[in-house]
């Protein structure tokens, strides 16, 4: 069975293309879209942070303009005057790169930053001197993203319908599309005030929690490869805890001090060891995991030096954060991580070849002060809180020290829960790659980023509240546009999650939204969250195409979506009935005329054209991607 084939202008999903700059565009988002990646690949090497041969740096737009020993190498808005075009020509001496001619296109690009600037390269827009005030999450989000609007003379889309904003706060809040009952009621109501109680029922079910631990399951851990490693964070606590997190709004500071120190004072927050638990000792591997979390951004690019791009990330940081965990041992025959209270002073070699002492540092500045001993330290039982205990916790711990530093006082915690929040529930973040949020992508709308972090913070990290205040925002309800991604003036393309997929998939055929067989079919053939790239593979078309998981829900059966399709009196009202069924909405006339022949060819067995059709729009882009 190939229902695609039937109906061949139905496009395969997950698709995005890139959106380019158009001509004319200002010189700060030539540089970030365009200027800035082709200098990483061709230039940084030798004009960045890891070296400056003469004198020329090339990592930042600032430095771009401050030149070089022998002077400025850009002459703002004039392109041939300016000693950084010309030495991309073809002969030029001294030629730029030494060894590589630049393709046209690539050379048009420099070309065009530099005719974009005025006087000097645009800078992220300056903050007032007192950060504005706002009575509302909503009316910060749409004042600060509007200020954008208007500065950049972008139009944003109109706003989605309310069928189209309740499926896509559905899809968010619960992980699933809203059942056409759900939809119907949501649609006839008259009340003023029924999106923000829609969003305060779905905030309040047991649907929420599940959705968001999904999401928090993979961003802190990753994908399960196995199935039995999803398992054994099932039955090890690590969902209860995540789930349980967000159904209580446990301040997220908190949440994460549990996951940092793994010692649960509560039955309930037990999963929280499983954090470091699951990655068996390997500290680097814990430290690279830590780092998005308390800092918002990878640090992995600093293991054997600086950063090399963001100049900010030492490999001090890198080691540092090692260091802060490498005490830790996981406790045989438990899901427990011990401690100890002496040892795990290491050293690393910078480039240099310099042995330098690994000191927990933050990116914050601040550093966990420890004293290194003179001669080797012995474990004693006296170095510990309860020297009888089964998992021992020492007096002078490491771990629970960077935890409050990292926890407390600490304003990228806010701001890399805020950003990736922002970009699960918007497709991109403020700031972009969302997990990496670092002096190489700076925010689209600072002020904005800002005011959002600090507000969560003062708020006491109450996680419902963010996710509240972004979906009853007017930016969240825009619909599709064109215009660039980065300015949120209208909704990103963003596939579904395996997860909402699955239970979608299952709520449109008639059934209860939860199977795990479906979920981890789905899972096997769409593993990403939040990729940075929106693409699909041949894999993925087979697995839309010929999945045996999608047959056996549509397989007609008693009181299933085929089957009540198909007793219809006529195709007419079979398509109007698989539309709305679906998609949530009535066909326009062109797939109406088509639909309806498709049922019509296949008149004598009608329950098979109905599974078909149906097949044929669960598997579109319209269905896989949120609306």
């Amino acid at each position: 069975m190939n229902p695609n084939q039937a109906l061949v202008r139905i496009s395969l999903p997950l698709l995005l293309a890139a959106a380019q700059v158009a001509a004319g565009a200002d010189a700060t988002a030539l540089w970030a879209r365009k200027v800035q990646p082709l200098f990483d690949v061709q230039c940084v090497k030798c004009h960045g942070p890891l070296e400056q041969k003469n004198g020329l740096e090339l990592d930042t737009a600032q430095a771009v303009l401050k030149g070089s020993e022998d002077g400025p190498v850009v002459v703002p808005g004039k392109p041939e005057e300016s000693t950084l075009y010309k030495n991309l020509a073809a002969g030029s001496d001294p030629h730029m790169p030494p060894k590589k001619q630049l393709t046209d296109a690539e050379r048009d690009t420099i070309r065009e930053w530099i005719a974009a600037m005025n006087t000097a390269p645009p800078t992220p827009a300056a903050k007032s001197a007192e950060a504005r005030q706002f009575a509302s999450i909503p009316q910060a989000i749409d004042t600060l993203v509007a200020d954008g609007w208007a500065q950049h003379g972008v139009k944003p889309a109109t706003a989605v319908d309310e069928r189209t904003w309740c499926r896509r706060v559905y899809l968010d809040l619960a992980g699933r599309i809203p059942t056409q009952a759900e939809a119907d009621a949501f649609s006839s109501s008259t009340e003023p005030t029924k999106r923000d109680a829609l969003v305060d029922r779905l905030l309040g079910s047991e649907e929420y929690p599940v959705r968001m631990r999904e999401l928090w399951d993979v961003f802190l851990m990753g994908r399960g490869k196995r199935g039995n490693q999803e398992d054994r964070r099932r039955d090890n606590g690590w969902w209860s805890f995540l789930e349980n997190a967000f159904r209580t709004n446990r301040p997220w500071n908190l949440a994460v001090r549990d996951l940092l120190t793994a010692r649960p004072e509560k039955p309930e927050d037990k999963g929280a060891s499983w954090f470091l638990y699951e990655r068996k000792n390997e500290h680097q591997q814990i430290a690279e995991a830590v780092a998005p979390i308390v800092y918002g951004t990878k640090i992995d690019c600093a293991q054997c030096h600086d950063h090399p791009l963001a100049r900010e990330i030492k490999q001090a940081h890198y080691w540092g954060l090692v260091a802060a965990f490498n005490r830790s041992k996981n406790v045989e025959g438990s899901s427990s991580v011990a401690e100890s209270a002496v040892g795990g002073f290491i050293n690393f070699t910078n480039l240099k070849k310099e042995s330098q002492p690994a000191l927990v540092t933050l990116l914050t500045g601040h550093t966990v002060d420890e004293a290194r001993p003179a001669g080797e330290q012995k474990d004693s039982n006296d170095l510990y809180v309860d020297a009888a205990a089964k998992v021992r916790v020492p007096k002078v711990s490491r771990r629970e020290a960077f935890a409050d530093e990292a926890t407390h006082e600490n304003p990228l915690l806010a701001r890399a829960f805020v950003n990736r929040m922002w970009a699960a529930l918007m497709g991109r973040g403020i700031v972009h790659p969302a997990d990496e949020m670092n002096a190489r992508n700076v925010p689209s709308h600072p002020e904005l980023l800002d005011w959002l972090a600090r507000d969560f913070s003062t708020n006491h990290y109450e996680t419902q509240r963010l996710v509240r205040g972004i979906v009853l925002s007017r930016v969240y309800a825009l619909g599709a546009t064109d215009s660039a991604p980065e300015t949120f003036a209208g909704a990103q393309e963003r596939p579904l999650t395996a997860e909402q997929i699955a239970r979608s998939w299952r709520i449109a055929a008639g059934f209860p939204a939860e199977d795990k067989t479906l979920r981890r079919a789905v899972i096997g053939a769409i593993p990403e969250v939040l990729p940075r790239e929106y693409t699909t593979s041949f894999q993925q078309a087979q697995f839309f195409t010929n999945t045996p998981a999608l047959a056996e829900i549509l397989e007609p059966s008693p009181n299933n979506a085929t089957t009540r399709i198909a007793a219809l009196p006529n195709a007419t009202a079979r398509v109007n009935a698989a539309f709305l069924t679906v998609y949530g909405r009535t066909p326009d006339t062109e797939e109406a005329t088509q639909s309806a022949a498709f049922l019509t060819a296949r008149a004598e067995k009608p329950e098979d054209g109905v599974r078909d059709l149906l097949w044929a729009l669960m598997t579109t882009a319209e269905f896989l991607t949120m609306p």
